[in-house]
């Protein structure tokens, strides 16, 4: 028995021993999700070739360092099309497939819903657009922007509408999305705080053509400002009905959703002098002229508002994999607020929420056809 006892012993050893350990991973999946097709492409685009910019420089070095061996970036495309129900089916999608990482979504409406599917698989998130503020405050550890809120950027338009333009009374119109409307209340919010009340607030909806009836109710409080949040192709139609039908003077001003060259390219004469808010330009920081010049290399044209902040955020993932040697969201998340980090942008760090410590927004002008930064 003792003998019959020892030889099932040694078959077992032998077992374990030819039994197959963990199987390493054959790529690092990375989710890409934005609004790729549809009226809102040209933000989709952007964060398409950040992520892929970012992608290629790490498999050109023969991928991410994971587990002692270099493992090549896969990246899988998502195409929410600004659909908040597209965007959780998205996410589960990415999540299923095992997505170690997820740079996205763009709007703030897909963003949050999404995020929840995201924070429950223990997938870290970043996205380089979302700004509402609601996204990174509800407690999810492996949510992150690496962009800035829209109460930044609504205290700076407020400012910039009281205190540059010396505007008296203001006509304040949003798109009815979590983006829109929550930059609209912001920017509300604080012209309130300077003692400037809106003469006239209304929403108008997405997708719509004709805003002459709520542009003439506007134009009856005979406003200085007309501030609309909301996202490039309803503000191109906005602007143009304002001049072209109604003969309206008062400046027109609106935030990062858009600060697009197809505001201008578009709307033409309409747009000029249009005041939008964003951060300081990009072209100018030291760190970003390798992603600039690679970008007009590989793509033939300039960098867009957000490509390298996808570049940034598709890069902050990648490096916490090889720095933590792991793809678990929850160590990954917890690497990520770690330290400062030398990124494209420059020096970026995150807050217990998962927001960047320093996000600066000024004042844009279309002048001459261009976007111009204003001093």
């Amino acid at each position: 028995m003792r003998r019959w006892t020892l030889s099932l012993l040694a078959v077992s050893a032998v077992l374990l021993l030819a039994a197959p350990g963990p199987r390493a991973a054959e790529t690092i999946k990375i989710g890409i999700a934005g609004p790729l097709t549809g009226d809102q492409a040209a933000f989709g685009e952007m964060l398409k070739n950040g992520s892929l910019l970012a992608a290629e420089e790490w498999n050109a070095g023969g991928g991410v360092v994971l587990r002692g061996k270099k493992v090549k970036v896969e990246l899988l495309w998502g195409d929410d099309r600004h659909d908040p129900r597209e965007g959780v089916s998205i996410a589960h999608k990415f999540v299923n497939s095992g997505v170690a990482g997820v740079v996205g979504h763009f709007n703030s409406s897909v963003s949050i819903p999404a995020s929840t599917v995201y924070a429950e698989a223990g997938v870290v998130q970043i996205t380089p657009a979302s700004t509402n503020p609601k996204l990174t405050e509800q407690g999810f550890k492996t949510v992150f922007r690496a962009c800035g809120r829209d109460d930044q950027q609504g205290e700076v338009a407020a400012d910039f509408i009281k205190n540059k333009l010396k505007a008296k009374s203001v006509a304040i119109l949003h798109d009815k999305t979590t983006y829109g409307q929550g930059l609209a209340d912001e920017t509300r919010r604080f012209l309130a705080k300077l003692g400037l009340k809106d003469a006239f607030y209304s929403g108008i909806v997405q997708g719509d053509k004709d805003f002459t009836p709520v542009l003439t109710a506007a134009k009856q409080k005979n406003p200085d400002v007309v501030f609309f949040g909301g996202i490039h192709p309803e503000a191109i139609l906005l602007v143009k009905q304002m001049r072209e039908r109604l003969g309206m003077n008062a400046a027109f001003m609106s935030g990062d959703g858009v600060y697009v060259d197809e505001f201008f390219k578009i709307a033409g004469k309409a747009a000029e002098g249009s005041y939008v808010t964003f951060t300081p330009d990009q072209a100018k920081i030291q760190a970003a002229q390798g992603v600039i010049a690679k970008h007009r290399e590989r793509f033939g044209k300039e960098v867009g508002a957000y490509t390298i902040y996808s570049y940034v955020a598709a890069n902050l993932i990648l490096q916490s994999i090889q720095e933590t040697n792991t793809t678990a969201g929850a160590r990954l998340a917890a690497h990520l607020r770690s330290k400062a980090w030398n990124t494209a942008l420059g020096k970026i760090q995150f807050n217990a929420r998962g927001d960047v410590l320093a996000s600066p927004y000024v004042m844009w002008q279309v002048k001459g056809g261009k976007f111009v930064q204003l001093n």
